[in-house]
């Protein structure tokens, strides 16, 4: 309740900013609406507005669940074998070497301008960060829990699931939390390169025909988005760490 609260004071202090910016800058609305405008705007456009942010949850869903497993098998496939940290992380690695921008518009080529190529960009995103952060906490597993498994003859694989990945969950967790955040910039920036719907089609539909206020209650219902998804998978990375971390 205290987060809600302290969310809800940061909104309120933006939109005293850009309202009283609006007033005293004396903008034009197609430069910059009030808050006002792209509220009415948002609620005489919100059955338009509604369908394309469908589409886009629908992507950014998808891509969070897709590229967290991904990234977490990989990471599990690599904390067990020296050989396969040698040759797949490189490639790991690799992946965030090359800017998403760039291999947006192969995707659309590829997979053409449904969601599959917005999917495919967003699981790229996600994929390092939970990743990353989970091989970290698989390879910092106390070792003192690990000789005492070995002890008590535990096999490797009840190593793994009974220490090394509980011991790991905050790890996850915390890319996980990442990962909450930057689906949705992987689906928009698909979304931008090549589509016929959602949100970021939508806003950059309103840029070119000048409907700013539009523009901006796209973004707005986006941002809410994403505030929604980052504290929901919040909320289960708590209860998955107090629930099974040992």
């Amino acid at each position: 309740m205290k987060q809600l609260l302290r969310i809800m004071l940061s909104v309120l202090l933006i939109l005293l900013a850009w309202q009283a910016l609006v007033i005293w800058g004396e903008l034009p609305h197609f430069i910059l609406p009030s808050p006002l405008k792209v509220v009415t705007t948002l609620w005489e456009s919100r059955v338009l507005i509604a369908s394309h942010a469908w589409v886009t949850t629908q992507e950014i869903l998808l891509g969070l669940l897709i590229g967290t497993v991904l990234g977490a098998l990989t990471a599990v496939w690599l904390s067990q074998s020296s050989v396969v940290r040698y040759l797949v992380k490189p490639v790991l690695i690799l992946t965030q070497a090359l800017p998403v921008f760039a291999l947006a518009p192969l995707f659309t080529l590829w997979l053409g301008y449904g969601m599959a190529s917005k999917i495919l960009v967003a699981v790229l995103i996600i994929y390092f960060p939970v990743a990353s952060s989970f091989f970290d906490g698989l390879m910092q597993t106390p070792q003192g829990w690990m000789h005492m498994g070995r002890v008590m003859g535990a096999t490797p694989k009840r190593l793994l699931w009974h220490i090394q990945i509980p011991a790991a969950l905050p790890s996850f967790a915390s890319g996980l939390r990442l990962a909450a955040v930057y689906a949705p910039i992987g689906a928009v920036i698909g979304e931008w390169v090549g589509a016929s719907q959602g949100l970021g089609y939508l806003m950059l539909l309103a840029n070119g025909r000048a409907k700013i206020d539009l523009m901006f209650a796209a973004l707005f219902v986006l941002a809410l988005l994403t505030l929604l998804l980052h504290y929901a998978v919040g909320r289960f990375c708590d209860v998955l760490v107090e629930k099974y971390r040992p």
